[in-house]
């Protein structure tokens, strides 16, 4: 069994603590396009514990849509929590995460965010097993929050064999 109608992932949603900052992070360091902005959205009923699980008097000040190339669009939050502000999750916190962004050339790629200040978590690392043949490095938003490149411009092991390969690095970009 499988999600009825399911196609992929639309986009990921995500609360920053300044979003004029990460406006300027995803448009002019990452390059993602900004689409539209909606808020404020406040509530004196229910409505805000009912349909997204937060303390019903919390207001979300703003969303931001990005488009960022091929893959998943980001709905980017600032909200003004009633029940106060949980710190940012590590990757090991039930709730941890990052984004990674595929590029083609991950040395070009660092030494770029390397130029533009941002801040490297380690060297770029070569994947082994299944996923031989990908390069990949953490780095950080300047809030804190882990992204990722990752690069396999002649595919990953697990794919050589596969029966539908559902990304080709060496498709030409758009």
């Amino acid at each position: 069994m499988a999600l009825p109608g399911l196609r992929g992932t639309e986009h990921i949603g995500f609360t920053v603590p300044d979003l004029d900052e990460a406006h300027r992070f995803f448009v002019d360091v990452i390059g993602c396009e900004y689409v539209y902005t909606l808020g404020p959205f406040e509530r004196d009923d229910e409505w805000m514990a009912e349909h997204l699980d937060v303390h019903p008097r919390s207001v979300m000040r703003e969303l931001r849509f990005y488009r960022c190339k091929h893959g998943p669009n980001f709905e980017v939050f600032q909200w003004e929590p009633a029940d106060g502000q949980a710190p940012q999750p590590r990757n090991s916190d039930i709730g941890g995460h990052h984004l990674a962004f595929y590029v083609d050339d991950l040395d070009a790629a660092v030494a770029y965010l390397q130029s533009r200040g941002i801040r490297m978590l380690g060297e770029p690392t070569a994947s082994r097993n299944a996923s031989e043949g990908q390069r990949w490095v953490y780095f950080l938003s300047p809030w804190g929050m882990q992204l990722e490149l990752v690069s396999f411009p002649e595919g990953k092991a697990y794919e050589r064999d596969a029966a539908v390969v559902l990304w080709d690095p060496r498709r030409p970009a758009a």
